[in-house]
């Protein structure tokens, strides 16, 4: 090794070093098992939770779930219901592994505000400015459905960062997209919108996306969108690593999250929880259709989807949910400022949400006091998401208190378990 590349090496191991998160004046202890009472919650009240979800798998209504709830940092309800996989027989175990989907947007967010944190770009930056290809956005103005031919005319103004991470940058999401020309569009340009065993790159599939006409001026309205995936390839860009590598390196290990993955390592996947939809009153595994419910565990594993791609666990995911009640600390750790997380859950799109009960932050839904009062989802302020294999998770700051209710279902319609898990998680405090 001559002298230069070893000095190359030594600088980037320092500046990997000079960035990586840093350590905390606070001390917060991993997450622990307690006593219910010993945090101000009634067992009493919590077991309304473990009928519910018993009542529901005796019924048909899912065929199995995973529940936790911590308050203080302590894991005081943490069960399995049902069935992992209903055609094998496999019981359903806490530590079992969850596709989470667009869960995976927190932590991409997550992701992109330790950058910023760096002083590496301004929220408002221009996209282009890194990824060059999105210079001079369209918006779509004309379609023809018979040969997807359009017109388009130029955006008003650039996609920004901060636009991406609110969902109001104008770009759609292809195949789940409300708007029909647009999942034409994508798919005929081969974008790939939220997993895939195919060997593609992140960097490959935002480039083609980045071609494409938005939905509309870039901040004008909130539409759902692929933003977080163009951040996850951002992050590439922006680190000069991989978007699995940041996160395992950055987030995933120093907080001890040992079971999310992208992929999942051969001797964890036999934990995860299969995909299931009901079938003439019983569950069945759901179909490949635009895509492989297998993604976690075959095919080419190349692709890292910032909007949707990560599996995980109850517990891990809790874990990272309690660093932000943390102000953003966990194990002596910092990862993120309270000052950024403050910014964080701040409402970044105006009046696009009202009337809702909620604003939008930075890739969280956040209530509001409207949203208190009207009952059952916790106090202002407290942060949610969901995912679309029916996970769903919320934090509540005023209550430090944690709820996660994992599931891995596609057309059901009976399922009440939600709205129901988070009441019941709320009237069990008794302090």
């Amino acid at each position: 090794m001559n002298t230069t590349t070893l000095c190359t090496l030594l600088l980037a191991a320092f500046a990997f070093t000079a960035n990586a998160q840093t350590n905390s004046i606070q001390k917060s202890k991993p997450l622990t098992e307690a006593a219910p009472e010993k945090v101000g919650l009634s067992p009493e009240r919590l077991q309304r939770i473990d009928a519910m979800l018993q009542e529901a798998v005796a019924e048909g209504d899912v065929p199995g779930a995973v529940a936790l709830v911590a308050r203080n940092g302590k894991i005081v309800f943490h069960k399995a219901y049902g069935m992992a996989d209903n055609e094998s027989g496999r019981e359903m175990k806490k530590d079992d592994i969850f596709r989470i989907a667009s869960q995976t947007k927190a932590i991409t967010s997550t992701a992109v505000m330790m950058l910023w944190e760096e002083g590496e770009f301004q929220l408002d930056d221009p996209i282009s400015k890194y990824i060059p290809e999105f210079k001079n956005p369209q918006v779509l103005q004309s379609f023809r459905y018979s040969d997807t031919s359009y017109t388009a005319v130029p955006a008003a103004s650039e996609i920004t960062i901060r636009q991406l991470l609110t969902h109001t940058s104008g770009l759609g999401y292809g195949v789940i997209d409300g708007d029909e020309r647009f999942k034409m569009l994508y798919h005929k340009a081969g974008v790939t919108d939220l997993f895939t065993t195919e060997p593609v790159s992140i960097g490959e599939s935002v480039k083609k996306l980045a071609k494409l006409p938005l939905h509309f001026n870039p901040g004008e309205k909130y539409s759902y969108s692929e933003g977080l995936d163009v951040l996850g390839y951002f992050v590439e860009v922006v680190s000069g690593m991989p978007f699995d590598v940041f996160l395992r390196k950055r987030l995933f290990e120093p907080l001890g999250m040992h079971d999310t993955w992208f992929y999942l390592p051969q001797d964890k996947a036999k934990r995860l929880v299969s995909v299931q939809r009901p079938e003439e009153g019983e569950w069945h595994r759901y179909p490949v259709t635009f895509y492989d419910p297998d993604y976690p565990v075959k095919g080419a594993k190349k692709f890292f989807s910032g909007g949707a791609g990560l599996s995980s666990t109850a517990k891990d995911y809790a874990t990272f949910l309690q660093m932000y009640l943390n102000g953003g600390e966990l194990n002596g750790k910092r990862f993120l400022s309270r000052t950024t997380i403050q910014s964080m859950m701040g409402n970044q799109i105006g009046d696009l949400w009202e009337g809702s009960g909620r604003h939008y932050g930075l890739a969280f839904g956040v209530q509001t006091q409207e949203g208190q009062d009207r009952g059952g989802s916790g106090s202002a302020g407290t942060f949610d998401w969901g995912g679309y294999f029916n996970t769903q998770y919320f934090a509540d700051p005023k209550e430090n208190i944690i709820g996660i209710l994992m599931k891995q279902t596609q057309g059901t319609t009976s399922d009440d378990t939600g709205w129901k898990f988070r009441l019941l998680v709320g009237q069990s405090v008794d302090d």
